[in-house]
This record gives C-alpha cells, structure tokens and sequence, in this order.
C-alpha cells in the first residue's frame, strides 16, 4: 500500500473542512489559502470524495462543501480510499515469474502489513483529527490572511499647462533675456 501526497492532502483538507463547516459551506478556494494547496487540484479531490459520498456539495453564493456524514462515521481510510488508486496488489508492475517469487517468499509479510495499517488508517476517525486540530488552537473560525496585493506606483498627475511658460529648450532659448536692475 502506498499513500501518496494526494491522499494526504485529502485528509489535510477534510480536517480543514470539518473543524470549520459549523455554519456554511467551506469553498474550496479558502481551504486551498489556508493549505497552500492549488484549487484546481483541490476540486479534483473533492470531486472524488463527492463521489464515494464523503462531502456534499452546495452551489452558488456562499456555496462549498460540506460533511455529508458526521465527522465521527468518517475514517482517515475511508478518505484515502476515495482519492488513491490503489491497487489489491502492489506486485502488479513486475513481470509474472519475479511477482511470483517474492510473494512466495514475503507475500505474508506485505499482506499483514497491509492489513495493519488499514486497520489503523480505519480506526482513526476524522472526528479524532479535528480533535487534535482544535487541542493545538486551530480557530474553527480562522478567516485566511488576506493576500497581499502588490502595489502599484502612482499615476502620474497630469502636466498642466502654464501661461507664458516655454515647454521645450528651444522654446526657453527664444526667450529675451530680462535686464538686471
């Protein structure tokens, strides 16, 4: 079993969600601030979390995702499940003979291993996160810092126009040159 940066992303982004969805929909764009996470990727994984019946989704003003279960059904497993493509057997990718010899010789090993730590990853529930969030001063209410917009130089006032006053040297040379008192 490999659990890529995609599945633990996911879990990172359904803690987000569940410690602040108390009232409203979450948009993905404020988790994505808070993550550091881009948005088009973020709207991949909630795509596939929709679909195995994790979030719901509202659309519209002051829409975003939301819990589609309680925090407390919902396993660390089960949100990894939906977003890796896992495969039964992690031997798929070697040829037949040599797959052949190493589960013979440590098919067990990797199968109990496998077995444990989806047993773990089942037995921790997205509840047990927020809880571990919200125990370190996570504010279930944290509005994301505002990016800073870069800023741009003053436009130049506009040259008015003087009476009487030469706009160009040659002009200025063209002037009489006044006496001294």
């Amino acid at each position: 079993m490999r659990i890529t940066t995609r599945g633990q992303l996911a879990v990172s982004a359904m803690t987000d969600l569940a410690v602040r969805q108390k009232m409203r929909p979450v948009a993905l764009s404020t988790i994505s601030a808070r993550q550091g996470t881009s948005l088009s990727y973020l709207e991949q994984l909630f795509s596939a979390l929709r679909r195995a019946g994790l979030v719901a989704s509202t659309r519209g003003p002051g829409g975003g995702y939301t819990l589609a279960r309680r925090a407390e059904d919902v396993s660390v497993a089960e949100i990894i499940l939906a977003v890796e493509n896992l495969k039964a057997d992690d031997l798929q990718g070697m040829e037949s003979t040599q797959a052949a010899r190493v589960k013979s010789m440590t098919g067990d090993l990797w199968t109990t291993f496998n077995s444990r730590v989806m047993d773990y990853l089942q037995s921790v529930s997205l509840q047990d996160l927020v809880a571990q969030q919200l125990a370190k001063g996570v504010a279930p209410d944290e509005v994301p810092a505002p990016v800073a917009k870069p800023k741009l130089a003053p436009k130049p006032r506009p040259l008015m126009a003087r009476v009487g006053v030469p706009n160009s040297v040659f002009a200025l040379g063209s002037i009489p040159v006044l006496q001294r008192r």
